[in-house]
């Protein structure tokens, strides 16, 4: 069976020089991986070919019968690395809380340990800005919020 930790390894190195980067591996039962891919100024289906066919290379399907899946992390997933955050600061994000609580906000900043937003609401019809720092260990999803206005 293929081991997720050694693919990504192979990956990373493979991606080195380029912004594409590793969000998520998988590999269940079966030998069926899923590779979840971004990139900072965003992912294309090539970008997708071009690692599925670099872990075709790496990988003989024969000896290793596996089914492979490589995508974009997409839109509307779950954030999870800080540079995922950090491509979207200024963006609006939907902030959901371990219990269950949600928020929405614009991303002003991230780091490993905590993430900034403004949050806009109206209270007896005055609109009130706030900025808040939450600590992403009390955060169970962050998601991008996806507008078509």
């Amino acid at each position: 069976m293929i081991q997720a930790n050694e693919l990504q390894k192979k990956i990373e190195e493979h991606l080195q020089d380029t912004d594409i980067f590793v969000v998520d591996i998988k590999v269940k039962a079966g030998n069926n991986i899923t590779v979840l891919l971004d990139r900072d100024s965003g992912i294309k289906i090539d970008d997708c070919v071009a690692i599925n066919r670099f872990i075709e290379s790496n990988y003989d399907r024969e000896v290793e019968d596996y089914y492979l899946t490589v995508a974009s992390a997409g839109l509307g997933q779950p954030l999870k690395l800080l540079r995922q955050y950090l491509k979207i600061i200024g963006k609006e994000i939907e902030v959901e809380y371990t219990d269950k609580t949600i928020v929405k906000g614009t991303l002003l900043a991230a780091d490993n340990e905590k993430i900034r937003i403004k949050t806009v609401s109206k209270i007896k019809k005055e609109i009130v800005e706030q900025e808040v720092e939450i600590n992403l260990s009390t955060l169970k999803s962050v998601k991008e919020v996806i507008s078509f206005k």
